[in-house]
């Protein structure tokens, strides 16, 4: 994807009409509501919407008062809405990538967490709560296998058992570019470089490992259902995913498992544009949401981390087993520096160019 504006966000985060107003100019739900009565937010669509509606959103509303109403928006219609003053959305609900791309464009307002009634800030995890932007939940991308073709105790338990591909034969799959974080952790780890000595990234050392595997990669995924429909009908053995697609599929039946050793943590984050029209209603959506009980619950639908930690005590056991963030799976797994990737992105995108046509 050549607009590195729309390369942030998974491609499951990009813009989707599923669940929510698409966003136009002028905005097509002005005027609809007193100010006070609502929030508006940029979501991502489809079931998410439905979870979060169930949820949260109806939740909040009937103990506030407070319509909350999805939208789709682009990264790009965002930043250009905010270089026009022309806000229109209250809270945004994406990947941290373009959080902080929107922050260090100056048009994020702090999190208030000093307002905050339900939640408690000092729950959330350290690395999840910055002044501007707060994590609502982890994904993870991990490495996933057939179970048929790899039974217990014979499945890879790292990346450097994935980039075996004489011990563990068989077609596999990773990123691509255009999910916004192709895998070159994963390369770096299976060559030898220690979790948490990463970055910054050695971007040659990284596409050097990825083409030693190259031959054996069926193909480069662009989409959350590309990756798991890849597994479901076994065009790979072998592949990363977010734990989010292929938890379902084990819970169907589906011969797969994964292991959690070396995983990427990912975190979706809320922000609220600075002007936004509905601030404070955005501000006591965030509080209303991070709370432990309301985060346990769609954190269990939706199969992804809650952030705030006492929510895992509300989890069942074999819930929290299930989900990225708790302190058994941290120990295993690195968060990627989000930084170095905002820095660096255009490079790696003209370097990954220039690799996939090779």
């Amino acid at each position: 994807m050549a607009d590195t504006t729309t390369n942030f966000l998974p491609s499951r985060r990009k813009v989707l009409l599923g669940g929510g107003v698409m966003l136009t100019a002028p905005f097509v739900l002005r005027g609809t509501a007193q100010s006070s009565e609502q929030v508006i937010v940029r979501t991502t669509g489809g079931r998410y919407d439905d979870v979060m509606r169930r949820q949260v959103y109806d939740p909040f509303t009937e103990l506030t008062g407070i319509t909350v109403i999805p939208v789709a928006a682009t990264i790009a219609k965002m930043l250009t809405m905010a270089r026009a003053r022309n806000v229109e959305l209250d809270l945004i609900d994406a990947a941290i990538g373009p959080l902080v791309t929107l922050q260090r464009e100056g048009v994020l307002a702090p999190i208030d967490y000093g307002s905050w009634k339900w939640s408690k800030p000092d729950d959330v995890m350290v690395d999840y709560r910055q002044d501007k932007h707060v994590g609502h939940y982890v994904y993870a991308s991990v490495l996933a296998y057939n179970t048929n073709s790899f039974p217990d105790g014979q499945h890879p338990q790292n990346w450097s058992d994935f980039w075996n591909s004489e011990k563990f034969a068989g077609p596999r799959m990773l990123a691509d570019m255009a999910t916004g974080h192709p895998n070159l952790e994963f390369a770096l780890l299976a060559d030898g470089v220690p979790m948490d000595q990463l970055y910054p990234l050695d971007i040659k050392r990284a596409f050097e490992a990825m083409s030693r595997l190259r031959p054996h990669i069926r193909k480069f995924w662009d989409t959350g259902a590309l990756s798991s429909q890849m597994m479901l009908d076994q065009e790979v053995l072998l592949g990363s995913i977010w734990n989010g697609r292929v938890q379902p599929l084990i819970d169907q039946g589906v011969p797969l498992g994964f292991v959690w050793n070396q995983h990427m943590q990912q975190l979706q984050s809320l922000g609220v544009f600075e002007g936004a029209p509905n601030a404070k209603n955005a501000q006591m959506l965030i509080d209303f949401m991070l709370q432990p009980e309301v985060q346990a619950r769609y954190s269990a639908d939706l199969q992804y981390g809650p952030t705030n930690q006492k929510a895992f005590g509300i989890l069942t056991a074999e819930q929290a087993a299930q989900l990225p963030g708790s302190p058994a799976s941290r120990a295993v797994g690195f968060l990627p520096n989000i930084d170095w990737w905002e820095d660096n992105r255009e490079l790696v995108n003209r370097e990954w160019s220039n690799w996939i046509l090779q």
